[in-house]
């Protein structure tokens, strides 16, 4: 898409570790010419270090949670625990970046960290699943119950696990570049299909209490969490499907400086986000973990 002109920077990112190493450009920026825009790295370690703090615990919170609960499960759960274990990887790979980038400057390292920026880049297929899935449950429900089957789900996780560790290989192996074009349409096909999934969910649910006073109460609360999802979405993938076609009309400080940079912190943000919000919407947590249990009144049904 605008791998032309973006073709010096493969070069650059070989040299990176050399360069930083030597001490002519502080470690805190990718590029020498980065020196004079150094607000985009602040705000991207910032987010590493965020994500290291709180979405490592939170991650590993939702993992937990999932793995010992043995009923009311939603068919979504699978999907969350398996975008859990990529979150929670990728957080803890900041120390190793960080101490990377500040000390050793081992350009044998930096395969494992494009490894794990590689498995990061597609973790939204993940996401997209649990839209799909969603989406059968509420827009096709007659369908949504032939197929519910874990079965189905662990068989589909498999296959994207395949993608994701492959793209994440040959984005370690062959570097940056070579995924580019990938990168920008699984993140532009995940976008639309995510938008397009809660925007049905959103428009059948009010749809079924147009005439009525109050919403059903699980009802209510499946339309309230497909809110903050579609909110979500939107924060996180939006910039890069908005800037990302554009990148040729920027300077090359413009956009490996300040605008990627940013773009792919805000993403990158969503390690942190998505624990948060599955914890926040879980009806008890176990006494085991918190030191107490908040009982529920059983629900109609699960989706």
């Amino acid at each position: 898409m605008f791998n032309t002109t973006l073709s010096p920077i493969t070069n650059l990112y070989v040299n990176f570790t050399t360069l930083s190493s030597t001490g002519g450009t502080p470690p805190w920026y990718q590029f020498p010419v980065c020196v004079v825009a150094p607000y985009g790295f602040i705000f991207y370690f910032g987010v590493k270090v965020f994500n290291l703090a709180v979405g490592t615990p939170c991650n590993v919170l939702v993992i937990w949670q999932i793995a010992t609960r043995k009923s009311d499960a939603s068919t979504s759960d699978i999907f969350i625990f398996n975008l859990a274990i990529l979150d929670t990887y990728f957080c803890l790979m900041t120390p190793i970046e960080m101490v990377n980038r500040l000390l050793l400057g081992d350009s044998r390292i930096w395969y494992f960290q494009r490894f794990a920026y590689g498995v990061k880049d597609v973790a939204p297929l993940f996401l997209v699943c649990i839209c799909l899935d969603r989406y059968m449950a509420v827009v096709h429900p007659v369908v949504f119950t032939g197929i519910r089957d874990n079965k189905i789900r662990i068989g589909i996780s498999v296959v994207v696990w395949g993608c994701i560790l492959a793209y994440g290989l040959t984005k370690s192996i062959l570097g940056v570049m070579s995924v580019n074009e990938i990168f920008s349409g699984v993140i532009l096909f995940a976008f639309a299909v995510m938008v397009f999934c809660n925007i049905s969910v959103i428009w059948v649910l009010r749809r079924s209490v147009a005439g009525k006073e109050e919403m059903h109460p699980v009802k209510k609360k499946a339309f309230k969490m497909v809110l903050i999802i579609l909110a979500i979405i939107v924060a996180n993938y939006l910039p890069p499907v908005a800037l990302m076609p554009f990148a040729s009309y920027y300077s090359f400080v413009a956009f490996r400086c300040q605008i990627s940079i940013s773009v792919f912190s805000i993403m990158d943000l969503s390690c942190s986000i998505e624990p948060l919000l599955y914890i926040t919407k879980m009806e008890r947590v176990d006494g085991r973990c918190c030191g107490r249990s908040v009982s529920k009144k059983p629900d109609d049904g699960k989706v």
